[in-house]
């Protein structure tokens, strides 16, 4: 593939040829340098993407592989209120890794990129005897002192969340039962290989004042749900009447769970959750730029989570969403 670690760079700085007035050092020397706006927080982030955890090779093709990995966080400055601004890519290969998937990886990598205006600056590469993995850093920017963060939120705000939530754990299982009729129909499966990271939402819900609190949802509603609401020592009661969730269909057929489970616990939505003050619910649009904006519960001031039921009984939620150390 490579002779040397010195040839794989120097591939890099041609496959990217990404440039921008703010860069002021990129890809080449031991670290990268960027100017930042005045009056503004850099906002960083970082996520593992770990073959066998969050990709297998036989399900997702190396395109997707890349593609999702910069999703997550791009996901993450979106649930700030960020712009994305830089990335930096470093990945671990398989020592059997053919070059085809590298290039595939990066393609990935690079057309999100591009798609979302930021410029991969730099990164780290090495081979190893197990399975691949990817490191992706995120470097974004806020006004000072404007960024949403999960703290903020407190009893009788109102919970809302971004999409149809459960499509992406839908399309997982999609993938799994090789249905060649369902794949081929399936909004499903993109939505699991190609997720779109909500960055404008997430910069309108910031700049307008609309969220009290905000999270993007990775691991699940119930789970991103409980993590907010433990952050700020309250509770949520959500109705599930109004839970987006994917339609029942001959696909959701070929899955276990019913439409609600998975809307609930399917993660890698990279929809975001968000909190409003009573105040401000006429100012919350139905949709943005096509994108509906559902209102699905509010929070409350006894801590846990419940879900009421469209017969109007109310029940405890458990929750559900995927957790690395939950056994």
């Amino acid at each position: 593939m490579f002779q040397s670690e010195s040839e794989f760079v120097g591939w890099l700085q041609r496959f990217w040829r990404m440039r921008t007035p703010r860069l002021s050092l990129g890809i080449g020397d031991d670290a990268a340098m960027i100017r930042v706006t005045g009056g503004h927080e850099l906002i960083l982030t970082t996520d593992l993407s770990i073959e066998g955890v969050h990709f297998r090779r036989g399900l997702h093709p190396p395109r997707s592989v890349g593609h999702r990995a910069l999703a997550r966080g791009l996901s993450d400055i979106a649930a700030m209120g960020g712009t994305p601004r830089f990335v930096l890519v470093s990945l671990a290969l398989s020592e059997k890794t053919p070059f085809e998937w590298v290039r595939s990886f990066y393609a990935g990598v690079r057309s999100l990129a591009r798609l979302m205006r930021v410029t991969i600056i730099g990164g780290d590469t090495a081979l190893v005897a197990g399975g691949s993995f990817t490191d992706i850093v995120v470097a974004g920017e806020a006004p000072a002192g404007r960024a949403l963060r999960r703290t903020g939120t407190r009893p009788g705000d109102q919970v809302f969340v971004s999409g149809r939530l459960g499509l992406s754990a839908l399309g997982l299982r999609l993938l799994k039962s090789r249905s060649a009729t369902a794949l081929s129909r399936s909004a499903a499966v993109r939505k699991h290989l190609y997720p779109i990271p909500r960055i404008e939402l997430g910069k309108l819900l910031m700049s307008n004042g609309l969220a009290s609190s905000l999270i993007d949802l990775s691991d699940g509603l119930s789970s991103d749900l409980a993590r907010l609401c433990s952050t700020n020592a309250v509770g949520a009661a959500l109705w599930a009447a109004k839970i987006p969730r994917p339609m029942k269909s001959r696909l959701t057929e070929l899955t276990a769970p019913q439409p609600l489970d998975l809307a609930l616990n399917g993660g890698e939505d990279y929809e975001l959750l968000f909190t409003a003050r009573p105040a401000t619910l006429n100012r919350i649009p139905k949709q943005f730029r096509g994108l509906p904006l559902h209102h699905i519960g509010e929070i409350t001031r006894s801590k846990g989570l419940s879900i009421v039921m469209p017969d109007g009984i109310t029940h405890p939620l458990e929750i559900g969403g995927y957790d690395h150390f939950r056994k």
